[in-house]
């Protein structure tokens, strides 16, 4: 996944207490899908951003910010520690049942082990170069880190915290899935493909290619249904057969998504896009696929997670400052992010008066 930062922007400390945080007011209407933006909550600081994990049972968001990773607690609407020196942190994977949460740090090619309760650093583990998406699955107690320079994945004894094993991908990984069963999904960017991976073998069990989706980026999974929902840049949503690999539909999706999420009792598969939308689509059958709407968010909002208790989306995004020229060093330049900008916006469907 495409981080908001080249890596560049210098360590914020932060304290561990934090004030509660303004909630400002939703600014538009809801529309077919009943969504809006309900809360609008500023975090500021330094930093660019990368994957969102909220833990729905305990109420916390874990919000990665380049160096370090921030713990907001969503019904206080209050930030409430940090894992720090995590350098380069894409992705953060939690074992409730261990205690324990998983950040992948990109520029150190690692992993930081941290208590669950207490957000403390327990330990560290090195993996593949360039660690991004990180997954935990339950069935296997296996931690996996999808390693997009070495194009690998580093498995990891999420008990013992000790590497199981180094899988070659052949590809470019980007976002991974569980399916409770003890099967890994990870979309292969470059390729255009889809891989099942068996996390205790180790092994590739399918490689799928994914046509005519290009460039698939976040990846979400309906376990009951058995349909994964991968976001790519050719603005669609490949539902895709999580047992045969085929493609079933491809509703249409805004630019520059980044992640997906599904929501089981609702039915509902989301893409956050960095132009400014989240899609909407309802799985009305397992074999049938409807865009209910494009709710307007901001531009770069393009990393999300869903609390399954409550249905609300957490995007997080900032403000920019103009795009400066290329140059030879830097050919496809981002556009600066204004100090203190940055906000986790909360979309939801508000409840009837």
């Amino acid at each position: 996944m495409n981080s908001q930062s080249s890596w560049k922007t210098p360590l914020t400390l932060v304290a561990l207490v934090f004030p509660a945080l303004a909630a400002l007011p939703s600014e538009a209407p809801a529309g077919p899908s009943g969504y809006q933006r309900i809360a609008t909550l500023p975090l500021g600081g330094l930093g660019g951003w990368d994957y969102l994990t909220l833990d729905s049972a305990t109420r916390r968001l874990f919000i990665s910010r380049e160096t370090r990773v921030i713990v907001l607690d969503i019904d206080r609407a209050k930030v409430v520690g940090e894992i720090p020196d995590t350098l380069g942190v894409h992705g953060i994977a939690l074992a409730p049942e261990l205690g324990r949460g998983f950040t992948s740090n990109g520029r150190s090619a690692s992993v930081t082990i941290f208590d669950l309760k207490t957000l403390n650093v327990i330990g560290s583990v090195k993996t593949g170069e360039g660690p991004d998406a990180i997954v935990y699955d339950p069935k296997t107690g296996r931690v996996l880190t999808m390693n997009g320079r070495s194009q690998s994945a580093t498995l990891i004894d999420a008990a013992s915290g000790e590497v199981t094993a180094t899988l070659a991908l052949g590809g470019k990984p980007e976002f991974a899935v569980a399916d409770g069963k003890g099967r890994i999904f990870v979309n292969l960017e470059d390729q255009s493909a889809e891989l099942e991976i068996d996390p205790v073998a180790p092994g590739i069990v399918h490689r799928w290619p994914l046509a005519p989706c290009t460039e698939p980026s976040g990846l979400a999974i309906d376990r009951e249904h058995r349909r994964l929902f991968a976001g790519c840049h050719n603005r669609m949503m490949a539902v895709i057969d999580a047992d045969s690999g085929e493609v079933i539909a491809t509703p249409a999706i805004g630019a520059g998504v980044d992640a997906n999420a599904f929501d089981p009792e609702a039915q509902l598969a989301f893409s956050s896009n960095g132009e400014g939308t989240l899609t909407i689509v309802h799985e009305d059958s397992p074999g049938d696929f409807r865009v209910i709407e494009n709710v307007e968010t901001k531009r770069g909002a393009r990393t999300m997670a869903l609390d399954e208790k409550t249905h609300n989306v957490y995007l997080v995004t900032a403000e920019f400052g103009p795009t400066p020229p290329p140059t030879n060093e830097t050919p496809r330049p981002r556009p600066p992010i204004l100090a203190d900008s940055f906000v986790v916006l909360v979309y939801g469907v508000k409840a009837s008066p």
